[in-house]
C-alpha cells in the first residue's frame, strides 16, 4: 500500500482520542496554528503535525503498551527531522482535552519554535 493510501486509511479509522484531538486543532482552532493528520515522516506516520511549530503530537492508546522502546526509537527518529514530539495517553485527551490543548499551545508559543 502506498503512503498516501495508508495515510488516508489512518485518517478514516481514527480512535476516539484522535477524533477529540482533531476537534481541538483542526481549522487553526489552536492559537491559529495549522495541523495535519497522519503525516508521513521517514518511515513513520505522525498523528498530528504542526509544520510551522515543528511539533508532532502523538496519542498513545492500548496498542502502545509494552512498546516503549519502539516508541522511544520512533520519537528519536522524528526529532532528527527537527520536530519536538509530545506524547499523550488517549485517556488524558478524552478526560481533560483542555489541559492537553493548553500544553500543546504552550510548546508552540515557547521560545524553542
Amino acid at each position: 500500500m502506498d503512503k498516501t493510501a495508508n495515510a488516508r486509511r489512518l485518517r478514516q479509522d481514527q480512535t476516539l482520542a484522535e477524533k477529540a484531538m482533531w476537534k481541538l486543532v483542526r481549522n487553526r482552532r489552536l492559537g491559529g496554528f495549522r495541523f495535519l493528520r497522519q503525516v508521513s515522516i521517514d518511515r513513520y506516520f505522525a498523528d498530528f503535525v504542526c509544520e510551522a511549530g515543528k511539533l508532532i503530537v502523538e496519542l498513545d492508546g492500548a496498542a502502545h503498551e509494552g512498546r516503549e522502546d519502539y516508541d522511544e526509537r520512533r520519537t528519536q527518529t522524528l526529532e532528527l527531522f527537527g520536530y519536538v514530539v509530545l506524547r499523550f495517553p488517549n485517556e488524558r485527551v478524552l478526560t481533560d482535552p483542555g489541559a492537553v490543548a493548553e500544553e500543546v499551545l504552550a510548546v508552540l508559543r515557547s521560545d524553542r519554535v
